[in-house]
């Protein structure tokens, strides 16, 4: 654990407006109300919607990935078939994944989810947002954490080891700022688009 890295989130999250802490605080639950929504309105168990969403997350912007999620879902609960169809703005295989999902809906055991998301990333954000004990660790998080701003194409790999690191020092600067480790990140994140213009 680096006193430095931590510093670093901490000074990240120093430089958080008022609404941007209000925001980032929320915004795990928000994610799991508006996917406790979802599933009440097609039927299905709210881990299956979470993790529908959290497979179509990646480069994906929030608003155009809670519209693939209900298009997706949308259409598999009309015809699993067509559910193939379906344009969504993120990687072929994450649409195949949150398909596999969708027929875990009758077994919702949330490792047989987690099993079929597969990356760490995607388990962290699914986790977080179902209220889970974690944190979201994404190339944003890594910049934060490193005290520099790099293009999410150039972050490194975050394999097991660095990811773990990471992963303390956020619940370190969380400890330290009272909150818990989701809100922590959520937070900083909120802060650092700011700061950086990031759109993505």
């Amino acid at each position: 654990m680096s006193t430095k890295n931590v510093n670093r989130i901490k000074a990240v999250y120093d430089l958080a407006t008022p609404h941007e802490i209000t925001v980032g605080r929320a915004w795990y639950p928000q994610a799991y109300e508006t996917a406790r929504i979802m599933a009440s309105d097609y039927g299905l168990c709210i881990q299956t919607v979470v993790g529908v969403i959290a497979a179509l997350s990646p480069r994906n912007k929030w608003e155009r990935n809670l519209l693939d999620a209900e298009n997706l879902i949308e259409a598999y609960c009309v015809d699993r078939d067509a559910a193939a169809a379906v344009k969504v703005c993120t990687f072929g295989k994450n649409k195949d994944k949150a398909i596999k999902i969708l027929d875990l809906d009758q077994d919702p055991f949330t490792d047989a989810i987690m099993d079929v998301l597969s990356g760490p990333k995607l388990r962290e954000f699914a986790s977080c947002t179902l209220g889970l004990d974690e944190v979201c660790i994404d190339g944003h998080a890594f910049c934060i954490w490193n005290g520099a701003r790099t293009g999410l194409k150039d972050v490194p790999a975050i394999g097991v080891k660095l990811r773990a690191e990471i992963k303390k020092d956020y619940r370190k600067a969380a400890a330290k700022l009272g909150l818990s480790p989701s809100e922590c990140q959520a937070v900083t994140w909120c802060a650092w688009r700011r700061i950086h213009g990031v759109t993505a």
